[in-house]
């Protein structure tokens, strides 16, 4: 959630890559301790035949929603061996160039990956929009944005910034933020805003979402980071503070940022050496592309309904018989 998740990637969640590099062999801390420089090396198949899919699962329920459904339609349609990989997304990267990533179903920006490995090491390419669109942005309880109507204008922040004061805060207002490893403008947003409140981190998507839910419930004061597409906000509709405008290039700078997070075009990335493999998962992640409705129906059927992914998305899938055809063609 994230890049989530900067202006340069969910520079974050902007729902983001990990910060410091990460020497590819070593494990990583995604959820199911994948690691880039193991034995399971092998992208796509030739001629047609789908062979292995190595597909990258970064830590949002969003983006879980986006490679369950792939991953289901690859197996049940084109007959795949899907392997999916919990990393981290700036980790997910790396594993372009060595065959043991073959696909990012969800990315967010990222500018400054793509120069890297598109660009100058040609190991990645683009390959088309999810048809999703990303908003970042600082977030309210609704209950606190209808009692203090002015407190969604960042101006009006540093008036209640007392209120917003927490034993992690160091007697600032709190920013609450989610997974560390998302890449936000945050920390520079508050410096360059000149606003009493300093960032902490829930931990986590789950953690985050919990800490909004829980003060919507008990009328708590909190501001945090936050996004769409998301189904939470199905549930508990956020109110978004209004920062100083985006205009392009305001955020070239990661350091200087002042400006709001911009609206993402939310994009997948696949490997060079999957892209020229001819395996038929390729062309459905290029065709793959769908709603923020449908995402968020997905990610709640995992995060609220408890159902596994697989169970999400083949209860998906069978509801969207047009929209997988046209995936599959």
């Amino acid at each position: 959630m994230a890049t989530h998740p900067t202006a340069a990637g969910r520079t974050v969640r902007w729902r983001a890559g990990a910060a410091g590099a990460v020497v590819l062999g070593l494990v990583l801390t995604g959820c199911g301790g994948a690691k880039v420089g193991g034995s399971d090396a092998g992208s796509g198949g030739s001629s047609g035949k789908c062979g292995t899919f190595n597909l990258a699962v970064n830590p949002w329920v969003g983006y879980e929603a986006d490679a369950a459904v792939v991953a289901y339609v690859a197996e049940e349609k084109l007959g795949c061996t899907v392997k999916k990989k919990d990393l981290k997304e700036e980790i997910a990267w790396q594993g372009f160039g060595t065959g043991e990533v073959d696909a990012i179903v969800e990315n967010w920006g990222h500018d400054d990956l793509k120069k890297k490995y598109i660009e100058e090491q040609k190991t990645a390419v683009e390959a088309g929009s999810t048809g999703n669109k990303g908003v970042i942005g600082w977030y309210v309880p609704p209950w606190l944005a209808k009692k203090y109507p002015d407190i969604t204008k960042w101006e009006n922040l540093d008036k209640y910034a007392d209120k917003f004061r927490t034993s992690e805060s160091g007697g600032k207002g709190q920013l609450l933020d989610g997974d560390p490893s998302y890449v936000t403008n945050d920390a520079a947003l508050v410096k360059n805003l000149e606003l009493d409140f300093k960032v902490v981190y829930a931990g986590s998507e789950t953690a985050l979402i919990q800490a909004f839910r829980q003060a919507e419930a008990k009328k708590q004061w909190l501001l945090g980071y936050f996004y769409e597409p998301q189904w939470f906000l199905s549930e508990v509709p956020l109110a978004k503070v209004e920062l100083p405008p985006y205009k392009a290039g305001c955020d070239a700078d990661a350091e200087k940022v002042a400006c709001d997070y911009p609206v993402y075009d939310l994009d997948k990335i696949v490997s060079k050496k999957f892209a020229d493999s001819g395996s038929p998962a390729y062309d459905l992640v290029k065709n793959f592309n769908w709603t923020n409705d449908d995402q968020n129906l997905v990610a709640k059927y995992i995060a609220v309904d408890k159902m596994t992914p697989e169970a999400a998305a083949e209860k998906w899938v069978k509801a969207n018989p047009g929209k997988v055809d046209a995936w599959v063609k």
